[in-house]
């Protein structure tokens, strides 16, 4: 199936059941590299796992990753991996440290995901509870929030990962500690987000999930997990509106 850039086009009865998907949504929990911004609008994802590589290769640790799992697209997926074939120790802390460290330089260029702004200032000002649930660093997400004075819709309900790698996404702890925090109810609550891994995390937590897919290889990738093409939005618009007041 070829997906095109702009919104699927809904079927009657999708469309009434993406409307209700919106309109009950009483908390909303955000993945934030996607949803909110690309946080690495200035270099790539694939950039930072290569220069975890290098980082690795410069401490005579090359090995640890096998020849066919170098060149990963994903940072978070090298740290796992890291994480897991030596756990608890001072090399997992640092490369997290260095990977936190890259997180934060990049929010000077993290490009705003279009939408997202006036979203979350409209999903707020009609009361939802909103929460933020990542594998980031939550000291990158806070420092992007604040750039775009957005932090308050938010803090201090921002999860991040944690010094235990085996909780990040699809492991569903960030959204487990969000439900906790805000009281939320899985039935009302709305996880956005535009990976697989998202999608695993928000069927472990038992909340609805709306996949954002930017381009075609993500809803594809959504589409591939099992996600409904009703369930997958190419822009945030199309949320603004129902929430808003609208319908599609």
């Amino acid at each position: 199936m070829t997906v095109e850039t702009t919104q699927f086009e809904l079927a009657a009865g999708e469309t009434e059941k993406f409307n209700e998907l919106i309109g009950r949504a009483k908390c909303v929990l955000f993945d934030f590299d996607g949803p909110i911004c690309r946080l690495f609008a200035g270099r790539s994802a694939k950039d930072i796992a290569a220069g975890q590589e290098e980082w690795l290769a410069a401490r005579g640790l090359a090995g640890v990753l096998a020849e066919g799992e170098r060149g990963s697209r994903d940072p978070h997926w090298v740290l796992s991996e890291v994480a897991g074939r030596h756990p608890d120790s001072d090399l997992v802390v640092e490369l997290e440290e260095w990977l936190t460290q890259q997180e934060l330089r990049a929010v000077a260029c993290a490009m705003p995901t279009a939408y997202a702004d006036p979203l979350i200032r409209t999903w707020g000002a009609v009361g939802a509870r909103l929460a933020v649930v990542t594998n980031n660093s939550g000291r990158a997400v806070r420092a992007y929030l604040e750039s775009r004075h957005l932090v308050g819709y938010f803090a201090p309900n921002i999860y991040g990962r944690t010094r235990d790698l085996s909780l990040l996404k699809p492991h569903p702890y960030t959204l487990n500690r969000a439900l906790s925090a805000l009281g939320a109810a899985p039935d009302t609550t709305l996880m956005i987000g535009d990976t697989p891994s998202d999608h695993a995390a928000a069927v472990s937590a038992g909340v609805h999930f709306l996949g954002y897919a930017r381009n075609a290889r993500k809803a594809e990738l959504l589409l591939a997990a099992g996600v409904a093409r009703w369930n997958i939005v190419h822009s945030l618009d199309t949320v603004l509106r129902v929430v808003r007041g609208g319908a599609l």
